[in-house]
């Protein structure tokens, strides 16, 4: 039976990368819908992203009315795709060109047999590209901090890159999911691991942005510190609250 596929693709000042990501999506996933999800961004990739869906029927574009955070964009889209464009996988990654679109029919194929799927930095064939050193050692010891505190047999809690059966992904907003930066990727991870999900990591290279800035920043890595924490004391009400995923 034919799935559908949706790849969410929150968006914020990149009318430099969008029609290259999206192009690669398209080209490696021909039988994949985007959906662009806009933060009003002041540089027009919202406009951008309209210009492309006019050309192509499978890209469609969210417009939100300002910006809120990468994990309120990316529930919104989550929404969107699961309710409204009836996925049954959804992709999320970044627009910015540092997730490699060339893995995604690897990843693709390994959701079949599993229920979320994590491009993963920090197994066996993954890696990092054009990042200092600083930068290496504070996505390192996220990824540590977040795997001791949780308990998570996960070697990339903080990637972004990911593959969502449907039916997981709704149980996970269901609980709800209440980071609103990058704490967001480490938050939908653990609730997955907590409602029982099969979950898998699949290498891949992170290459820093080709153009633009990082939106990283010291205020986002500090609210995902401290988040981190409070996601343990939740995760044994989370079963009660939503059901096991089987």
């Amino acid at each position: 039976m034919h799935e559908k596929i949706i790849c969410c693709l929150p968006t914020y000042n990149e009318a430099e990368n969008i029609a290259a990501i999206v192009n690669a999506i398209l080209r490696f996933v021909p039988q994949s819908s985007i959906l662009i999800i806009d933060d009003h961004s002041p540089d027009g990739t919202g406009q951008i992203a309209d210009t492309l869906s006019h050309q192509d029927s499978r890209i469609s574009v969210l417009h939100r009315p300002q910006k809120e955070g990468l994990g309120k964009a990316y529930c919104h889209g989550f929404q969107v795709a699961l309710d409204r464009m009836k996925a049954d996988i959804i992709v999320q990654m970044d627009a910015d060109l540092s997730h490699p679109p060339e893995k995604l029919p690897e990843m693709i194929d390994a959701i079949q047999m599993n229920d979320l799927v994590i491009g993963s930095r920090y197994i066996p064939g993954g890696g990092t590209k054009n990042w200092n050193m600083a930068r290496r050692m504070i996505s390192r010891f996220g990824a540590i901090y977040a795997r001791v505190w949780l308990g998570l047999p996960v070697n990339d809690p903080t990637g972004g890159f990911k593959v969502w059966r449907s039916d997981l992904l709704k149980h996970v907003l269901a609980c709800p999911v209440r980071s609103e930066g990058y704490g967001f990727q480490v938050e939908t991870t653990f609730i997955a691991r907590c409602l029982g999900a099969r979950i898998v990591e699949i290498p891949i290279c992170f290459s820093d942005r080709h153009v633009g800035r990082s939106k990283m920043t010291a205020g986002i890595a500090f609210e995902a510190f401290w988040q981190i924490p409070f996601m343990r004391v939740r995760c044994r009400y989370l079963k009660k609250k939503s059901g096991c995923y089987e």
